[in-house]
């Protein structure tokens, strides 16, 4: 059963029904890198979908699929092109807001969270895109029948899976990814390769919930596909075939036969016909490559020259009905979206099933850090309040600080996890930059303050540093904004660079200066000019280290050994003894400057949060 009941209470998009999709000249230039000259990736594109129609985005590869998928739901067609063209709704031309809230994208990857069960990910789906309005009770048996029509509803309380939990399959993650889309009842629905990754029988498997999906519900369904198998290109209702961004044909899957047999390429008896016709339009593998280009270009031509091209686009012109003076009329909008304050909070709940379930988000990083700090304790094991020890303290307090910041490296996978969810849910209009960032940032203070005290527990007394409540509790407090930094810094450089190998290398690059400049390896007093003014003072690490040196130095004496040879002259030499404040002096370090430090350790990370947002608010998808 294939009704989803989108009218009434279930009817959450629009208030007037989607019967037809259409655009015609749609066309994208870029400037080729290599010549510096414009050039098409597609080219003068037209069509006309009905509501419950299948269409098949045909072509070989590089011939412009993904870019006129992209360009007819009103994304980004690629980096610096120039989009011409008009799509029209029902014969009306419908601006971009209005039509990102009748339309859904499936992405070709499944950006699902792996952590989550196949019912929470469409919980969270309608918690993000549904307003308040609706109840519980409609949600869950919206759920609940979306469950049940794409048969994934012996899977509800399946993980979706991860990398190291195995989940649903395949073809089930790609029903589980459409189904998610269509919490919201859109009237347009677009596929990017559907059946990518799939073998045979799970692209019919997919293709045809889809097919139920749109006759039952009448709604238009556009996907792009590569070389499906027999079955699943019957079962289309249309077809675009595209060849070097141009139409070589646009209609009916069932008069394919008549059309190419009439154009001088039969389609063969007992020959799977999307093979064929992407043999015929694909001229770059082919063994004589002008005679393959003069081929696909008889075909474009033939195309536009035809008499079903012409009634097409003779059709698209007379529907369309440019009512104002902007060509611009947007169809009624009832759907309200959930608030702010709504949207965030539900990705704090998402996030944090996410963090305790997946290992990967902080439970190996706990692992990490516990091992770190069993390494630290029992290599400065129970170092003595004497002079020989002072260099040793002062060796594990940057040891501790540095390398607690340095592993922070391991959150990279997780947040580009995080971020591939947040991009394809921001192309889908559910919410922006802020409710992201701001629940990213909460969810995981209380998994870093977790990570702070265990480390702290174990390291700190077994290094024996200075033995009070205070000074411990002050400890973690460092180790704690320290470790929030430097997720901070992951959080920026990964916002900017969303690749593993770039961003682990350009986060390492950045703990490695900031160890270098913090004020361990040279004193401040001593540091050259250009290090300390340009980096040195931007350099979290540098007031960690300096509020950990306050923290055991500031209040503590330390023995100058049997023969009272003092390496540091302070008021208490005649006792055989130093004042820990010597040692401060010597790095240049003031004792009563903790609460200035934490402020710029506040700022810091909320700089870092900000670029970060920044970032990701500038960037399109």
């Amino acid at each position: 059963m294939m009704d989803l009941e989108c009218n009434d209470n279930g009817h959450f998009l629009v208030n007037q029904t989607v019967h037809d999709f259409s655009w015609r000249g749609l066309t994208v230039t870029v400037k080729d890198r290599e010549t510096k000259r414009s050039r098409d990736l597609i080219n003068d594109i037209a069509g006309d979908v009905q509501q419950g129609e299948l269409v098949a985005l045909m072509g070989p590869s590089g011939c412009g699929k993904t870019t006129l998928l992209n360009v007819l739901a009103r994304r980004a067609a690629s980096s610096g092109a120039k989009v011409l063209g008009k799509s029209y709704v029902n014969g009306l031309q419908v601006d971009s807001k209005a039509f990102q809230r009748m339309n859904s994208y499936v992405e070709q990857e499944d950006a699902l969270i792996g952590s989550l069960t196949v019912q929470e990910t469409l919980k969270f789906a309608a918690d993000l895109s549904l307003p308040s309005s609706v109840s519980k009770r409609q949600r869950m048996d919206r759920i609940q029948t979306l469950l049940d029509a794409f048969g994934i509803q012996n899977q509800a309380n399946t993980l979706v899976g991860t990398p190291i939990r195995k989940g649903i399959s395949g073809g089930q993650k790609r029903r589980v990814s459409v189904a998610s889309q269509l919490i919201t009842c859109p009237k347009i629905l677009f596929l990017d390769e559907p059946t990518s990754g799939l073998d045979s029988t799970a692209s019919f498997e997919v293709m045809s919930y889809a097919k139920e999906l749109a006759r039952a519900n009448n709604i238009i369904i556009i996907a792009s596909i590569h070389q499906p198998s027999t079955t699943t290109f019957q079962l289309f209702d249309k077809l675009l075939l595209l060849s070097a961004g141009r139409t070589c044909y646009f209609g009916p899957v069932l008069a394919v036969d008549s059309y190419f047999n009439d154009i001088g390429h039969p389609i063969p008896t007992n020959t799977n016909p999307a093979e064929f016709l992407l043999d015929i339009v694909s001229a770059d593998f082919n063994s004589s490559k002008e005679l393959a280009q003069e081929r696909v270009q008889a075909i474009q031509f033939a195309w536009a020259e035809s008499a079903a091209s012409e009634a097409m686009n003779r059709k698209v012109s007379d529907r369309a009905r440019l009512v104002d003076k902007d060509g611009e009329n947007a169809l009624i909008d009832d759907m309200a979206r959930p608030g702010p304050l709504l949207i965030t909070s539900a990705l704090l709940h998402r996030s944090f099933i996410k963090s305790y379930r997946d290992v990967v988000a902080y439970g190996i990083r706990i692992v990490m850090y516990l091992g770190l700090a069993i390494m630290m304790g029992t290599v400065w094991l129970r170092l003595h309040p004497s002079q020989e020890y002072i260099q040793p303290f002062i060796n594990a307090i940057f040891f501790g600080s540095a390398f607690m910041s340095f592993m922070a490296v391991a959150y990279v996978p997780a947040f580009l996890e995080d971020r591939a969810t947040f991009a394809k849910e921001r192309a889908n209009g559910l919410y922006g930059a802020t409710p992201f960032m701001v629940s990213n940032f909460l969810i995981g203070l209380p998994f870093l303050f977790i990570i702070s005290v265990l480390f702290s527990i174990i390291s700190y007394w077994l290094s024996n540093f200075r033995p009070t409540g205070e000074a411990f509790f002050t400890w973690v407090m460092w180790i704690f904004l320290d470790l929030v930094a430097a997720e901070s810094l992951v959080v920026f450089v990964t916002a900017i660079f969303p690749n593993f190998v770039i961003a682990l290398a350009l986060v390492a690059f950045a703990n490695g200066l900031w160890m270098s400049v913090g004020g361990f390896l040279v004193a401040p007093t001593i540091l050259n000019p250009f290090w300390k003014y340009v980096f040195h003072y931007i350099d979290y690490q540098a007031y960690v280290f300096q509020g950990m040196m306050v923290n055991e130095f500031s209040e503590r004496t330390y023995s100058c050994g049997n023969q009272c040879q003092c390496m540091y002259t302070t008021d208490l030499a005649d006792q055989c003894l130093i004042r820990g404040d010597a040692v401060l002096e010597q790095y240049g370090y003031a004792a009563d400057r903790t609460a200035k430090w934490v402020g710029i350790l506040i700022g810091i990370i909320a700089v870092y949060r900000l670029f970060g947002w920044i970032a990701l608010y500038l960037r399109r998808y």
